[in-house]
């Protein structure tokens, strides 16, 4: 049976660990033929190798729009389109109102707006009418959570986008939806916490916050990533689905 994703060319930046890695490796899956990003060669390499079926990994940082420049030219190299962009890069630090420094507001809309922006942006010469675009926010978009307000402003911007993007793009039928995760166990946990002791403990305070009673897997978003790049969402554009057992719905 084919894939649903079968002869398309799908982009997913940050796809050497965590959330972007399942996601690719469900959409190789699917019959995607995958293009990922990541900044750190050996963990990029070591992702092509998993997912598979003739991945291909082009090392780079978002926030770099030359970065994107070379992404987006190996991908016209290599297949002429991208039909699904998935905007995964992104990560945050804590600092509560009143430390935070500009290094810290820089780095984070650096990567989770202005790399987003223009990872969509510089893909749209390439992705045919009626492709789909799915931007990775947070359910820190809508919850206040102490010490992630410059993240969590991040993630509001990207919500929006979802929005702004629809109507911008509605005359080319291409879909702009955003994932909103909730708790997800990723290494960026461990590195966001410090160490491993710190993770076990916030990742237990988090998953008592979720009506589910655990935080979600990478993999849990990847199914939910496909489908919103898939023909069964051929009627969804501008939503923000929340993946986040419920956390941030009750």
């Amino acid at each position: 049976m084919a894939g649903k994703l079968e002869g398309k060319v799908a982009v997913v930046t940050g796809g050497n660990s965590g959330i972007g890695l399942a996601t690719a490796k469900r959409f190789a899956t699917e019959g995607a033929k995958v293009v990922i990003t990541g900044r750190r060669q050996p963990e990029l390499d070591a992702a092509v190798k998993e997912i598979g079926h003739g991945a291909i990994g082009v090392r780079g940082d978002v926030a770099n729009l030359a970065d994107l420049d070379r992404l987006y030219a190996t991908v016209r190299e290599k297949y002429g389109k991208v039909d699904v962009v998935f905007a995964n890069a992104g990560g945050g630090e804590f600092a509560p109102i009143g430390q935070i420094t500009e290094e810290h507001f820089d780095k984070a809309f650096n990567t989770n707006v202005k790399g987003l922006l223009f990872t969509v942006q510089k893909a749209l010469p390439l992705i045919p009418d009626g492709g789909a675009i799915i931007l990775n926010a947070s359910i820190v978009s809508i919850k206040g959570m102490p010490a992630f307000g410059v993240y969590s402003a991040t993630k509001a911007a990207v919500r929006s986008f979802a929005r702004s993007w629809t109507s911008d793009l509605k005359d080319r039928k291409i879909r702009v939806n955003a994932v909103s995760p909730g708790p997800i166990d990723t290494p960026a946990v461990d590195t966001l916490t410090g160490s491993e002791e710190k993770s076990k403990e916030f990742k237990a305070g988090m998953a008592a916050q979720v009506p589910l009673g655990r935080v979600g897997t990478p993999d849990e978003i990847a199914k939910v990533a496909v489908f919103l790049a898939s023909d069964d969402a051929s009627f969804v554009a501008g939503v923000e689905l929340f993946v986040d057992g419920g956390m941030a719905q009750v």
